[in-house]
């Protein structure tokens, strides 16, 4: 749905196809598991271009395209991409992601480059520019292609659901362009596998101590992120900082925990957190000189971190003990964060990460139920499992109980490739220079489609792409040009039989 606004903001822009479908996209609400606005969109899209369509059960479509006249012959290509989008505003921002347009501004970023941001709220350009560039590869007249499949799955933000359920029979072809990347000199052909590991607490809340006093401790203003494209730049983590300021304390003040709450997505650097507390005097003031010595240490990587400590003097609820307040603080302190392994033959490449994404509590039954959401990610089998199995161990001795879910494949590369000699070839031809060829600290969907479907010779590549997962999400204008030139030489070369 094309909004006004949306119209106005991408006049101009080239491609203009693209751009036009791009802006379509962001005026149809589609945070993920709520996404039959977007599925009923590109249904909609499909019939008007008289593309047949297959709408799985679980949410994914296929949208079959003729080939272009005389390309009949050619193999099928997949072109594919995911319809979901992260759900993410600056505070403040006013903006129901179920209902509301994402709005498109054109700016310049700090080097000058104009790009296409969102209003206060992530863009969608992960993974909307890829779903553009597939539907106007598979509509522009002057695009040669062969037979096209345009898989566009759904949920692969919170979990792949989409891709996990696919089967042999799901597509026809076998040779897949995944369009899921964010650099767009480089060649993907592999990508790190992941574990969601959640560790719950639930534990009584009594009455506290005469003099102790409720207030709150908050972090804010850091970078965020996605927690595998951007875990090596070793951002903040508003959870581990908040973390660490309570847990100074609490060695030697009796600190009781009234609510916790931190993140908002599984694959995003938590941005911002804060935690309610009944302490005593000497505590409050501990904490404050705590709070302004680790924002001294924070700002030398997050310049805008802000932590603040706000005693309000008033008499505190039920809470915690301190004993078990200070067994959560310890375990957040001990939870590994950030790059833990790198590839030995890629030099920066991350092999192995963990995320600590989200923490939430809520009063239940006389307790205070606390729930700790990791993400876990290694190219290695055995070093995912060797972290989430850390984790486990660490929540288990400070009283959670631990538990996995929404693991999925990596992707391992394959560098003998036929699809990839042809798209080095073509990059070359096209851009005067070799592609770097990469594997991804991220969870592209390909490891799950090559484990589904089988015998996917695949690749994946895509515009410049910054901030995705935060409200910082830009997509550089010129970069979308040079991919969509791309995509579309690639596709007539594979049309060749």
């Amino acid at each position: 749905m094309l909004t006004e606004h949306n119209q106005k903001a991408i006049a101009g822009l080239d491609p203009a196809p693209v751009w036009n479908i791009f802006a379509g996209l962001a005026g149809v609400p589609r945070p993920s598991k709520n996404e039959e606005a977007i599925q009923a969109h590109a249904r909609q899209f499909a019939e008007k271009h008289r593309f047949a369509v297959k709408h799985e059960k679980v949410g994914n479509l296929v949208l079959s395209v003729p080939a272009s006249p005389g390309c009949e012959g050619a193999p099928i290509v997949v072109l594919q991409g995911h319809l979901d989008m992260v759900a993410e505003k600056n505070a403040g921002t006013k903006h129901d992601f179920d209902r509301d347009p994402i709005r498109l501004v054109v700016d310049r970023d700090s080097a000058g480059r104009r790009i296409v941001r969102a209003d206060g709220t992530t863009l969608g350009a992960d993974n909307g520019m890829g779903v553009a560039l597939a539907l106007a590869a598979a509509t522009e007249k002057d695009v040669m292609h062969g037979p096209l499949e345009i898989l566009l799955t759904c949920d692969e933000e919170a979990g792949m659901t989409g891709a996990k359920a696919l089967t042999p029979d799901s597509i026809r072809g076998r040779i897949l362009i995944n369009l899921d990347s964010e650099e767009d000199d480089a060649l993907y052909i592999g990508c790190a596998g992941g574990c969601d590991v959640s560790l719950d607490w639930a534990s009584p809340v009594s009455a506290v101590e005469p003099g102790m006093k409720a207030g709150k401790i908050t972090v804010k203003g850091l970078t965020g992120g996605h927690s595998g494209c951007d875990i090596h730049l070793n951002r903040g983590n508003a959870i581990k900082l908040l973390g660490r300021a309570l847990q100074r304390v609490a060695a030697e003040h009796p600190l009781r925990l009234t609510d916790m709450q931190g993140g908002s997505k599984r694959n995003a650097i938590p941005r911002e957190a804060f935690a309610q507390l009944a302490a005593p005097a000497a505590a409050w003031e501990a904490l404050s000189r705590a709070a302004a010595a680790l924002q001294t240490e924070a700002r030398r990587n997050e310049p805008n971190c802000v932590i603040e400590v706000a005693a309000d003097g008033a008499a505190a609820g039920p809470a915690l003990s301190a004993a078990d307040t200070q067994r959560l603080l310890t375990c957040l302190v001990g939870l590994p964060s950030g790059v833990l392994a790198v590839v030995p033959e890629i030099a920066g490449l991350v092999q192995t990460s963990n995320n600590v994404s989200t923490i939430v509590s809520a009063r239940q039954n006389g307790s205070l139920r606390v729930e700790l959401g990791c993400l876990s990610r290694s190219s290695a089998w055995p070093e995912l499992q060797s972290t989430m199995h850390q984790i486990a161990a660490i929540g288990s001795l400070s009283g959670a109980k631990p538990s996995f879910g929404d693991a999925y494949p990596g992707w391992q590369p394959n560098p003998s490739s036929t699809l990839l000699k042809k798209c080095v070839e073509v990059f070359k031809s096209a851009h005067g220079q070799d592609p770097h060829v990469r594997s991804i600290h991220a969870g592209l969907e390909c490891g799950i489609i090559g484990e589904r479907v089988g015998g996917m010779d695949m690749i994946s590549f895509g515009p410049n792409i910054q901030g995705a997962h935060s409200p910082d999400e830009r997509v550089q204008i010129d970069s979308v040009a040079k991919t969509w030139k791309y995509l579309k030489a690639v596709l007539a070369v594979l049309a060749k039989h």
